[in-house]
């Protein structure tokens, strides 16, 4: 589904993210794992075509992302606060969501229903603007938004970030469920290497913008990942 070739990104001189090529087929619980400054967060912007390669291309389902939109209504995502509206209320912000994916708002109603339990009570009829929100709250918002309309790719960067370890498990228990579903590509990226082995079927490991490990996971792939982080 996605497909990056001679990918490049470069800034004042300095290479930040150098992919020859690197092949995601669709239906894939992909995380990308690395310090701060691999290029995790820089190859998802890659992809969601909010920066310009410096090099090469990414294509997604296809489609050449920085030449077409056409693949922006199969794709949603989740990389930070600036993806959600802080002067709206949660509610007014799924609604609006819904709206440009074309859902109802009975649809929308049953997907947070579904996910009542991952709010935990601390967001729905709140009565709060957004942007008055903890961060972990704020990013339960973003995940769940990136739901809407069921997409067919699911990017999410740094996920597990800010949240308590019983919303952690109300997540990956989620990311799983979109995961069995041959339909679907989920795309994770993050620091804990816990979370990320527990959740996707293949590991990327990012070193200063290169690809230095590519597993399929196993029982052994903590274990892998953890001694290489510690050289």
């Amino acid at each position: 589904m996605i497909s990056a070739n001679n990918l490049s990104k470069t800034y004042n001189g300095v290479t930040v993210l150098n992919i020859e090529n690197l092949e995601i087929p669709k239906g894939q619980s992909f995380g990308l794992v690395g310090n701060n400054g691999a290029g995790k967060t820089t190859f998802f912007s890659l992809l969601l075509d909010l920066i310009q390669p410096t090099t090469g291309n990414i294509h997604n389902n296809g489609i050449q992302v920085e030449k077409s939109e056409a693949w922006k209504p199969f794709t949603s995502a989740f990389i930070d606060e600036s993806f959600i509206i802080g002067y709206l209320t949660a509610e007014e912000y799924f609604y609006f969501i819904g709206d440009l994916r074309k859902q109802s708002k009975g649809d929308i109603d049953a997907l947070l229903e579904k996910h009542r339990e991952f709010f935990n009570n601390e967001i729905l009829k709140s009565g709060k603007y957004l942007r008055d929100l903890s961060k972990g709250n704020m990013k339960k918002v973003g995940i769940i938004g990136a739901l809407i309309g069921n997409p067919e790719l699911i990017v999410l960067d740094e996920p597990f970030a800010n949240l308590d370890p019983t919303t952690v498990n109300r997540l990956k228990k989620i990311i799983k469920e979109l995961a069995d579903d041959p339909n679907v590509t989920v795309l994770v990226s993050s620091h804990d290497l816990n979370h990320t082995v527990d959740v996707c079927s293949r590991i990327v490991a990012l070193n200063k913008g290169q690809v230095v490990k590519d597993i399929q996971t196993s029982a052994e792939t903590l274990k892998e990942l953890e001694a290489f982080f510690a050289v």
